[in-house]
């Protein structure tokens, strides 16, 4: 654990605080003739002001006064380690230290206003598919794959690992604000593009642009949720995404009518980038981030705003006293790899991992050109349905995410795409199933999809903020959504190929393997986090060096 600016009780012992910080606490007091008592957990307050106030009258610099801790751990660096694994492993067993108080603030707003950037996420991934033909004809190109999403998920991936440095920089409402500049700029790129090359810068930048919010909306939202709803409010992130896609093909419902217009398809997102510059503006920043540059007022106003005012000293005290104040360095990209976070920079990694060998977005691809093959009359109308399986499953997760906890979500989810996915395959190999294969592929295909939405879909972008210690949590997050843009490039670049030299029913049976490889990566490497604040999680599983 990073040292803190507050005492705090760790195994019956005392915390005390070097030179000057320790005689304030530990001999008589002067203000208003009352001794400072150090509490368990708990903020000291005397004669109505808190010991943040008061230690700042007499000069003392909270943001940089370091810990000395007497006696916890070991003091070799092998004990540490043990210690850090045993926590990990300990975690699941672990019962929340104390009942979070419920908030009074207003914490649903500003989650809108960070969903914005989930919502242009999912309207850039979609928007091409429908306005390709039609922009093909226009720009008298011949349809170009790069334009339906190589140059996009480029882009993204060099979003993703900007938008961690650029948030430990500048804030998480700062960077949201210097995203909108290429969400804004390659949409007017991509609407008033004369030829082949503009388009393509357009949606370079648009993909930098959705790359940094893939990294940057779930880390803000995990970051200001009271602990109580943090899994619903970040389950919204996936939500939304879906909500984009789905914006995306309603845009396109006037194309047949009016060639033209999906110059407006892409124009739209300029509004949403536009308001979600505006709306950063008045929202509250991170105040786990204020508090990690040694910000305290800003932050006491932010957790206001957030929790309202009855818990300010309460939360004020539980992040201080997290070590977020601490004089430990920003931890820099090596750091990730370190024996301190390796394996929970692993476990981040992996999960993102899993989640694109598994398949979806091969299957949300070509859905149309699989159920086209399985003898569907109505294409369009089966991957509509697959559409409106992803929000209703992802709405149904944000609703069970808090009380059913991440990994049983995971391990279900996971659990339900290998079924769908063997399903699928046998549907294209069983003779005796062929008189079926239309309805069993539909069948199929949205089973995987719901599956997906329930927990492998919304669960890692949650999940990954949680175990991340504050110091790496934005590198850590950028670092595992970088991973997922560069498989899900890699996974959009070669899957066709490998279908026509496999099989499609080859292919989803490995899809179908690589699922039961997640439930049993999951069983034994992924912690529950539901019920817990942000600083037990971090507590538990970054001990103190």
């Amino acid at each position: 654990m990073q040292s803190s600016a507050y005492p705090s009780v760790r195994g019956g012992k005392i915390v005390s605080l070097v030179q000057n910080q320790r005689r304030l606490l530990h001999n008589s007091g002067e203000s208003g003739g009352r001794r400072i008592v150090c509490m368990t957990g708990r903020t000291t307050w005397c004669g109505g002001r808190s010991l943040n106030s008061m230690a700042s009258s007499m000069g003392v610099e909270l943001g940089r006064t370091r810990i000395v801790v007497d006696g916890i751990f070991g003091s070799t660096a092998k004990s540490r380690s043990v210690k850090a694994q045993a926590s990990y492993e300990d975690l699941e067993g672990m019962v929340p230290t104390k009942q979070h108080g419920k908030s009074s603030g207003t914490v649903l707003p500003f989650v809108g206003i960070a969903c914005l950037g989930a919502i242009l996420f999912g309207y850039h991934l979609g928007v091409v598919n429908g306005a390709l033909e039609y922009l093909s004809k226009d720009l008298g190109i011949a349809q170009n794959t790069v334009l339906q999403g190589n140059t996009l998920l480029a882009g993204a991936t060099v979003g993703s690992f900007t938008g961690g440095a650029l948030a430990d920089k500048f804030g998480r409402t700062r960077t949201f604000q210097l995203d909108a500049i290429p969400l804004a700029v390659g949409t007017f790129l991509c609407a008033t593009a004369q030829n082949v090359h503009t388009m393509i810068i357009g949606r370079l930048l648009a993909g930098i642009g959705i790359g940094i919010s893939s990294a940057i909306v779930p880390l803000y939202i995990s970051e200001i949720s009271p602990t109580e709803i943090r899994g619903a409010l970040g389950s919204v992130n996936q939500l939304f995404i879906c909500i984009g896609i789905l914006a995306a093909l309603i845009a396109g419902l006037p194309l047949a009518g009016n060639p033209l217009w999906w110059r407006t398809m892409f124009g739209i997102a300029i509004v949403p980038s536009v308001l979600l510059a505006l709306g950063m503006a008045i929202s509250p920043e991170s105040p786990r981030w204020l508090i990690q540059q040694g910000k305290i007022p800003q932050a006491e106003k932010s957790i206001k705003t957030l929790y309202g005012k009855d818990r300010v000293a309460e939360v004020l005290n539980e992040l201080i006293g997290a070590g977020q104040g601490s004089t430990e360095s920003e931890a820099g990209w090596f750091d990730l790899f370190s024996s301190r976070y390796r394996k929970v920079v692993s476990v981040g990694a992996a999960l993102f991992l899993f989640q694109q060998l598994a398949g979806i977005n091969a299957v949300v691809y070509y859905s149309t050109s699989v159920f086209r093959s399985a003898g569907i009359a109505s294409d369009v109308a089966a991957s509509a349905l697959v559409g409106a399986a992803n929000v209703f499953g992802t709405a149904v997760a944000s609703s069970l995410m808090d009380r059913q906890g991440r990994k049983s979500l995971l391990i279900t989810s996971f659990g339900g795409m290998a079924a769908s996915m063997l399903l699928l395959s046998l549907s294209f190999t069983w003779k005796v199933l062929a008189p079926y294969s239309g309805t069993l592929a539909v069948l199929g295909t949205v089973l995987y999809v719901l599956s997906f939405s329930l927990g492998a879909g919304p669960v890692p972008a949650l999940l990954l903020p949680e175990i991340f210690a504050s110091r790496i949590r934005a590198k850590a997050v950028a670092l595992s959504l970088g991973m997922h843009w560069i498989s899900n490039f890699v996974i959009g670049l070669y899957f066709l190929s490998v279908v026509n030299k496999f099989g499609i029913s080859s292919v989803y049976l490995g899809f179908s393997a690589v699922c039961l490889l997640a439930v049993l990566y999951i069983i034994g490497n992924v912690v529950e986090t539901k019920g817990r604040s942000l600083e037990e999680i971090e507590r538990a599983l970054n001990p103190a060096t």
